[in-house]
C-alpha cells in the first residue's frame, strides 16, 4: 500500500521538475533570441498608433470613478434581480421581504448618490 502511495508521489515529483525544466527552457531560449537594440520608438508608449500627446499622468475627476462604480453596483443588482424573479414564486413571503431589503439598501445608496451629487455628469 505504502508503494502506491511512493508512485503517487514520485509522479508529481518528475511531473513538477518536468514542468520547472520547460518553463525555465523556454525562458532561456527567449533570452538567447530576442533582440537587444533599443530605439526611441521602442520606448514609447503606444496609444492604439497614434503619437502621444501630452502627459500619460493627466489627473482625473473622482466622479468618473464614482460614477463607474455606481453603474457596476446598479448592473450587479440587475443580475441578482432575474434568478430571483424566475423562483419568486417558491420563495414566498421571506424571498420578497429579503429582496425589498434589498431593494431598500440600493435605493438609500441610489440617493445618497444623488444628494452627493454623483450622478453629475459635467
Amino acid at each position: 500500500m505504502t508503494a502506491d502511495y511512493t508512485y503517487s508521489y514520485l509522479t508529481v515529483v518528475a511531473m513538477s521538475l518536468l514542468d520547472i525544466f520547460f518553463v525555465v527552457g523556454i525562458l532561456g531560449v527567449s533570452r538567447l533570441v530576442q533582440r537587444r537594440h533599443i530605439y526611441p520608438e521602442k520606448l514609447t508608449p503606444y496609444e492604439c498608433g497614434i503619437p502621444p500627446v501630452g502627459d500619460s499622468r493627466a489627473p482625473f475627476a473622482v466622479r468618473y470613478y464614482i460614477f463607474a462604480l455606481l453603474f457596476v453596483i446598479f448592473d450587479v443588482e440587475a443580475v441578482f434581480l432575474f434568478p430571483w424573479a424566475l423562483v419568486f414564486r417558491t420563495l414566498g413571503g421571506t424571498g420578497f421581504v429579503e429582496m425589498m431589503i434589498f431593494f431598500a439598501v440600493l435605493l438609500f445608496g441610489l440617493i445618497y448618490a444623488w444628494g452627493k451629487g454623483a450622478l453629475e455628469w459635467v
